[in-house]
């Protein structure tokens, strides 16, 4: 059976939007993603509020109840009758995040068992044959087949099998032989 390991943040949970909505509540500003076309949030941030953008990161209730990305759930459970999945994601690099992102992907994925879930700070120890991700540099470091999940971030980036939504990895994946 082939293997696909799927990125959490702005993959299957909307990260940037819970981010982007505390920026915005903490010092009254309107950024939208479309004002982050081909930029990270970091990018756009004023050196003086770098800080505090890592400590929305930090607390304890911002992985908690992320917003699912459109049709992530159906098109994951229908994936896994016929692929192995896994979730990898760098959890280890916001180590608050651990049990927020299990609870998380428990009340969302219950059909992804538990030892199905990789808290990893680096993506290049993955075994699998695919990766959907959101950032290049670790599609860059994988050994499979990547698939670019398109965020405002990578926009610019070229070179990858790139899929828009989870419709488009539906499609990606039904087109391969069984």
């Amino acid at each position: 059976m082939l293997r696909i390991c799927v990125d959490m943040d702005e993959v299957m949970a909307d990260t940037l939007a819970e981010h982007l909505r505390r920026y915005n509540q903490t010092f009254d500003e309107d950024v939208t993603t479309e004002d982050l076309a081909g930029k990270g949030l970091w990018e756009v941030t004023p050196l003086d509020r770098q800080q505090q953008l890592r400590a929305f990161l930090d607390a304890e209730d911002f992985f908690e109840d992320l917003a699912l990305m459109p049709g992530a759930q159906e098109v994951l459970k229908s994936l896994s009758t016929r692929f192995e999945i896994f979730i990898a994601t760098q959890a280890m690099t916001v180590p608050n995040s651990l049990g927020p992102k299990y609870r998380w992907l428990q009340r969302h994925f219950p059909f992804i068992p538990c030892t199905h879930y990789v808290f990893c700070g680096n993506k290049s120890i993955l075994r699998a044959d695919y990766l959907i991700d959101d950032l290049p540099r670790n599609l860059l470091r994988f050994e499979g087949h990547g698939l670019l999940y398109t965020a405002p971030h990578n926009l610019a980036a070229t070179g990858f099998t790139r899929v828009d939504n989870w419709q488009q990895v539906a499609d990606y994946f039904a087109a391969l032989p069984d």
